[in-house]
């Protein structure tokens, strides 16, 4: 199970005509470092928006303000049944992100949740996506 969300400082989003963004780029650094850690883990632009992917198949999307939805966020890959639960859980952390949340992935407020978490979360996505060849790899650097 993956850790309840607690706060973080909102000192990074900066508003632009009422609209949240990710200014400074801070949120997006911290998505960057955390994905990047992974093995495996490529960056590139994909529909306008940083995307992370293992091995070609994608596990974590950056989201500046989508078609002005309001939320600096990410959408992964989640849990099956995950969603739902951490939705009525927290619903000013998590929501049902566009496009990919029918499919199960989540999407999570990046001003109201902890780097730790937020690690936790990715590190989940990227198990779900990743191919058995990389984990194991990754499992067995760990030791």
């Amino acid at each position: 199970m993956v850790p309840a969300a607690r706060g973080s400082s909102k000192k990074h989003l900066g508003t632009i005509r009422g609209i949240k963004r990710d200014t400074d780029g801070e949120h997006l650094r911290r998505v960057r470092r955390i994905c990047t850690a992974l093995p495996g883990t490529t960056e590139k632009l994909s529909h306008g928006a940083p995307t992370f992917f293992v091995h070609k198949k994608v596990f974590v999307m950056f989201a500046d303000n989508h078609h002005n939805d309001g939320h600096v966020a990410v959408w992964i890959a989640a849990q099956p049944g995950l969603q739902p639960s951490l939705i009525k859980s927290d619903p000013k952390t998590y929501f049902k992100p566009p496009y990919v949340g029918v499919r199960g992935w989540l999407g999570i407020e990046l001003e109201r949740i902890s780097d730790e978490d937020l690690a936790a979360h990715i590190s989940e996505a990227w198990h779900l996506i990743a191919p058995q060849k990389t984990k194991a790899a990754r499992t067995s650097s760990a030791r």
